[in-house]
């Protein structure tokens, strides 16, 4: 006789794994979670849109229905969430895993999103309006627990913190330099720009980072010098440290990869070891017999 199906998990089982473990194999989401993130872009879109006066006046209920509908849904989410995170794995009784969960960073952030979607409908200030639906785009935040490639970054940065920070370092000191040595030359002739450290600062900056506005130039032929220098160490440093992170997430993606064509080549080495011993059981009953 073939083996009874076994029982479909709880409900409460089955919304946990949904909203949590189905961002956690693979890097696939599961249904519910696809829906999440379709709904985190719509309200995200209607946050934009409505910045627009144009639009906002002429569409002014569609989007206000919108808005609510999205509070309501990340709303439902988070109460679903803090319920079912009580089947998570490991001791402890229901009421400490909530209590757990509910003060880890993900957790507050879903719900400074529902405060800040729900609370327009309870304030009527119009200056504090417009500063809430600028908020309403912290939604993105939530999109880092649908990302593998998120936390892979976050341990890149992590695992070259040091190199990284010597280019950090390196900058402020080319930064200071420049400043100083804009300050030596163009101070007496354009005090009003190079008259001191700091306001050179704004000049270092600008030319270091390659913006280079143009509002603030050398006249003189030693300041042109100095600042070509400068110039040519923006480059180098602007190229450092995207060089480093760019071979560390390289280097953690091959990593990756390794990581799962071992465990592709591992389940199948245990699914044909299986079949063998079933096999060979199998042979072993018939000879009995």
């Amino acid at each position: 006789m073939s083996a009874d199906p076994s029982p479909a998990p709880p409900f409460r089982k089955r919304v946990y794994h949904s909203l949590f473990e189905g961002t956690e194999h693979h890097g696939r989401l599961s249904k519910t979670n696809l829906v999440l993130v379709v709904v985190i872009l719509a309200a995200i879109t209607v946050s934009i849109i409505g910045t627009e006066p144009t639009i906002a006046h002429r569409h002014h209920d569609l989007l206000i229905g919108a808005e609510m509908g999205f509070g309501v849904i990340f709303l439902a989410e988070y109460c679903m969430r803090l319920w079912s995170v009580a089947e998570r794995p490991g001791a402890g009784s229901a009421m400490a895993k909530r209590l757990h969960y509910a003060i880890t960073p993900l957790a507050l952030i879903d719900l400074f999103v529902v405060v800040i979607s729900l609370i327009p409908f309870f304030i009527g200030n119009g200056a504090i309006l417009r500063v809430v639906r600028l908020a309403r785009l912290s939604a993105l935040v939530k999109f880092n627990r649908f990302s593998h490639a998120v936390e892979e970054i976050s341990d890149v940065i992590w695992e070259r913190r040091y190199e990284l920070a010597v280019t950090i370092g390196l900058g402020w000191v080319v930064l200071l330099f420049g400043a100083t040595a804009l300050y030596w030359a163009e101070g007496e002739v354009q005090p009003d720009k190079f008259g001191s450290i700091p306001r050179a600062l704004w000049w270092a900056i600008v030319t270091l980072t390659t913006v280079g506005y143009g509002d603030v130039v050398p006249i003189t032929p030693l300041g042109k010098v100095l600042a070509s220098f400068v110039a040519l160490s923006g480059i180098v440093l602007v190229a450092m440290p995207a060089g480093i992170m760019a071979a560390a997430f390289s280097e953690s993606m091959q990593k990756r990869r390794e990581r799962e064509i071992a465990a592709h080549i591992e389940a199948e080495v245990e699914r044909k070891v299986d079949a063998e011993v079933d096999r060979l059981v199998k042979e072993e009953e018939q000879r009995k017999r």
